[in-house]
């Protein structure tokens, strides 16, 4: 029974301390609900620099919880969330953004693995159509000097 009990609380010790809520320190949350939610969903759209595919929001590195404040800060200070965004981005680039732009050259990276694709399933079709239709291969018989040689080899091996 107490491994049991022992079990449920290491595993519900990891699941909480994997929870992405848990990144936020109680000292970064707005006292305004209304700019906490909107920090929440901004932050949610922003990647952390150091975390690859974390948003700011999840991550407890350093530069993220400095992004989250910086996020607030602006919040604060009247700017729109589209504002603080360009504020962001305009300093740590467009990689910041965990959903990038349709425009620009994110268009080409966008649209690169569909053409990708479709080149592949193109160039299958053709080789499969290919094979499929090219005459099936004569079955090659021996020659008469082949077979008769190979009649002489059988007759000397049935003979000793």
């Amino acid at each position: 029974m107490r491994r049991l009990v022992r079990a449920a609380l290491l595993g519900s010790a990891i699941f909480l301390a994997a929870f992405p809520g848990w990144a936020v320190q109680p000292d970064e949350v707005l006292e305004d609900a209304t700019l906490e939610e909107r920090a929440r969903d901004i932050s949610a759209g922003l990647r952390c620099p150091v975390c690859q595919n974390e948003s700011i929001d999840e991550s407890s590195a350093d530069i993220a919880r400095d992004l989250r404040l910086l996020v607030r800060e602006r919040l604060v200070e009247g700017d729109s969330d589209t504002e603080v965004v360009d504020y962001i981005v305009a300093r740590y680039g467009e990689y910041v953004l965990l959903s990038p732009n349709f425009d620009g050259a994110n268009r080409v990276l966008w649209i690169l693995p569909l053409v990708l694709l479709g080149a592949g399933i193109g160039l299958s079709v053709v080789y499969i159509r290919g094979r499929a239709s090219a005459p099936a291969p004569a079955e090659a018989g021996l020659s008469a000097d082949e077979q008769a040689r190979l009649d002489a080899i059988l007759d000397n091996d049935r003979a000793d």
